[in-house]
């Protein structure tokens, strides 16, 4: 290993083209079509938009504290906008782009936990669970609103290449 590489480019260089990937995917919000949502079961496109745009938050909060009660956190009001989502993800996204610079090796090395109260949901060290829980949780949840854009005929921006829409 490169000792002049940092935390962030050596074990998270593709954590950039997730992110564009990310805003084009929010780019594409159908403005009023908020309230959709494609089962009973499912969130509406508003509160899954709104998901997608805030998860890099979590990240931020790992590389930032040692611990979280999901009990305390705040809800997030769902955005309906495409402007809204935008910017909501700009912003979260800048805050964990700073956050994940500044990590040193010695910080993602150690553990961090979430919690339900006094039930602890996960462990582990915060390098791994900055792809867990932050990146992979983003892809899913991404997908997951590609299916929903499908389902309304909203064409779909390429992320891994074009898609069937370029």
């Amino acid at each position: 290993m490169n000792a002049d590489r940092s935390p962030a480019d050596f074990l998270y260089a593709d954590f950039a083209a997730e992110h564009d990937a990310t805003r084009r995917m929010l780019d594409r919000f159908p403005d009023g079509k908020g309230d959709w949502r494609p089962h009973e079961k499912s969130r509406t496109l508003s509160q899954l938009a709104t998901h997608v745009a805030s998860i890099l938050g979590t990240g931020t909060l790992l590389l930032q504290s040692d611990d979280a009660d999901v009990t305390k956190r705040a809800p997030q009001a769902p955005l309906d906008s495409r402007a809204a989502l935008l910017a909501h993800f700009e912003s979260v996204e800048k805050g964990f782009t700073g956050a994940l610079a500044a990590a040193t090796y010695d910080r993602l090395d150690g553990t961090w936990t979430m919690r339900r109260g006094d039930q602890v949901l996960i462990t582990g060290p915060r390098r791994m669970l900055l792809r867990r829980l932050t990146m992979n949780h983003l892809v899913h949840h991404r997908a997951q609103l590609g299916v929903y854009y499908r389902l309304l005929g909203v064409p779909l921006p390429g992320v891994y290449g074009p898609s069937a829409d370029e």
